[in-house]
């Protein structure tokens, strides 16, 4: 009979490891399984769900469970009840997109250190900026400290690799005050007008603005209430989730012209917008638009912009809400004011991300207090 560190008589096939973690076994067909708990009485809990498992063919042994068969029951068991939709998502195609293909098909008991190590230094080498790899970093720890925690492993191998320096990241995209006055006269004639019109008015991100709806619109209160986003899951549709962060479901002052833009969006398929659980912006079907329809979009009134021999660089949605907080700093607006408004959590990340001061308007400040010296 085993003892615990106390000389306490252990059950039957337990024992008490040197860390202090209690180990049980599982003897089923002539092989034995192990499982580990911080008390007995899980321990005695882990051992029952084994024999269940063992005998009713659903235990998969943990020198053949594979990272990507582990990833699928850590996504489903464990963070689907506790994350966003929006969340799930991006865990899913950092995974399909580069830990697949890396780490997927690799036993779990047989990752160790300097794999993590190599797999971090061949996405550095595929060009991966420090930020996507953080979020590739996080999404493995997740995945292998639960494995740990659930005695899959015995130790968590992500902590042992460092990640390398990555792709500087690019400067993010903002329209000069005359390269937003070409971008509108060209996209006059664009069905999603409207929705330019108003992202460049509110900095609202894509998914926010495409999931704006009629009820969001109050003109008693001159507000625009941002309560969720548009996301779109292959095999399910469009779905409305909440939003990015808990400071992002937030109130924006509606300004004349901002009711104007979504009058003159009602007014485009008129009564339609109503039956149609009340999207503001949407395709002539009734059908949410998709992000993929905004780039298109976009790209079509570049390529026409260029074709009038104006050079013009290609941009995503997101350079609307970059341009939006650029043109508030430079009219005056408060750091504290503008956080509340585009929602970022603190705002240290409001100046980091939005502080993008263009030459001509840090060259007129300076001006102004030359005068001090």
């Amino acid at each position: 009979m085993a003892v615990d560190k106390n000389g306490k008589t252990l059950p039957p096939g337990t024992r008490q490891r040197s860390n202090g973690k209690y180990e049980g076994r599982v003897q089923y067909e002539s092989e034995r399984y192990s499982v580990y708990a911080d008390t007995l009485t899980e321990l005695k809990r882990k051992m029952n769900d084994l024999r269940y498992k063992l005998e009713h063919g659903e235990f998969i042994t943990n020198t053949k469970l594979t990272l990507g068969e582990w990833y699928k029951t850590w996504i489903e068991q464990y963070k689907e009840n506790q994350v966003k939709v929006g969340t799930i998502i991006s865990y899913n195609d950092y995974f399909n997109c580069c830990i697949k293909e890396g780490l997927g098909k690799k036993k779990l008991v047989d990752i160790r250190g300097e794999h993590i190590q190599k797999f971090y230094n061949d996405l550095k080498k595929r060009g991966f900026t420090l930020s996507s790899m953080r979020i590739v970093a996080a999404i493995l720890n997740g995945c292998l400290k639960q494995a740990m925690k659930n005695g899959l492993i015995e130790r968590n191998p992500v902590p042992l690799a460092t990640l390398p320096k990555g792709k500087a990241k690019e400067e993010h995209r903002v329209f000069t005050k005359a390269e937003q006055d070409i971008f509108m006269e060209y996209a006059q004639d664009s069905y999603l007008y409207n929705m330019f019109a108003l992202a460049i008015r509110t900095g609202l991100r894509g998914g926010e603005i495409r999931g704006l709806k009629l009820s969001d619109v109050d003109k008693s209160m001159s507000v625009l209430h941002v309560q969720r986003t548009l996301k779109y899951i292959v095999g399910k549709g469009f779905l409305d989730d909440t939003p990015k962060t808990t400071t992002s479901k937030r109130d924006i002052p509606l300004t004349k012209d901002m009711i104007a833009i979504i009058d003159r969006e009602k007014q485009v398929y008129g009564e339609k917008v109503l039956r149609m659980d009340g999207y503001i912006f949407h395709l002539p079907d009734g059908t949410p638009i998709s992000r993929e329809r905004v780039q298109i979009e976009i790209d079509r009134i570049v390529k026409k912009i260029n074709k009038a021999d104006i050079p013009f660089e290609r941009f995503t949605p997101h350079c609307f809400r970059h341009t939006f907080a650029t043109r508030a700093i430079e009219n005056g607006m408060k750091p504290q004011t503008l956080q509340t408004i585009l929602g970022p959590s603190t705002l240290s990340m409001t100046m980091d991300l939005y502080s993008h001061v263009l030459p001509t308007t840090k060259a007129e400040e300076m001006e102004m207090i030359a005068g001090a010296f």
